[in-house]
């Protein structure tokens, strides 16, 4: 069932993939910042090209996930969100950090859900590609994962018992949050996250002049968290409440 040609649905709609980022980050940093800050904050201006921050890559041995479920995982969040000319992606910004340390807290009941997508997709990608998902070239790899989003890996003999889309969406959203969300919660490493959509920072108010130089391209971002303040408490809400 090799597959010769591959869709991105992304190209298909005539949009690139990091065309996409402004809507995935704009999710990701709106889910996981304060209600209160949400409707302050201004909406970021297009991505356009940023330096590769020399960021490490590995996230080092994972709490809840195996060296070979992390492995499959690292893969599949790189493809999500991969680095580019544009600016480094997902896996810099620390996205396996934070899905780690959210499978130990506000998402452990996710952790079996993730281990058995993990070993489903494996399953998949041998069985449809014939090599394990994370020894595929990239271009096969964004196959298997149209495959498991769109749901066509669901079924007898595809490795997955319930819905492939399912498990993407799950990695796909906590993708978006490790990668654009607040820091606080452990992904966004600095800042990486908001300055690749030129996300200028949350701001308890914007000036007249401010929003000038925000429409401008002109403002510096404010590389703070939102807990930096005083008025917010540090603490960690789970991911089902954020932005409620």
């Amino acid at each position: 069932m090799k597959r010769d040609q591959t869709v991105d649905p992304a190209a298909h709609a005539g949009l690139s993939r990091r065309d996409l980022l402004k809507v995935a980050g704009a999710a990701g940093a709106a889910a996981l910042a304060p209600t209160a800050l949400t409707a302050s904050a201004a909406q970021p201006a297009a991505p356009v090209p940023l330096p590769v921050v020399p960021v490490a890559r590995a996230a080092g041995p994972l709490m809840n996930l195996t060296a070979a479920e992390t492995e499959i995982l690292s893969a599949m969040v790189d493809r999500l969100i991969p680095s580019d000319e544009l600016g480094p992606g997902a896996l810099e910004a620390g996205a396996l950090r934070f899905i780690d340390r959210a499978l130990s807290e506000a998402e452990s009941q996710s952790a079996d859900a993730y281990r058995a997508g993990l070993a489903a997709l494996d399953r998949y990608s041998r069985y449809s590609r014939g090599a394990a998902f994370a020894e595929l070239p990239v271009r096969d790899q964004d196959s298997v994962l149209i495959d498991v989003q769109t749901g066509a890996a669901t079924g007898a003999g595809t490795g997955f018992d319930g819905s492939s889309a399912g498990f993407f969406n799950m990695v796909r959203d906590h993708t978006w949050q490790g990668t654009f969300g607040d820091p606080q919660y452990g992904g966004n490493a600095g800042f990486i996250g908001w300055d690749l959509i030129r996300y200028p920072g949350v701001r308890l108010r914007v000036t007249d002049e401010e929003q000038r130089m925000l429409e401008a391209e002109e403002l510096e971002p404010a590389r703070r968290s939102a807990y930096d303040f005083g008025q917010f408490q540090t603490g960690r809400p789970a991911p089902s409440e954020r932005g409620r």
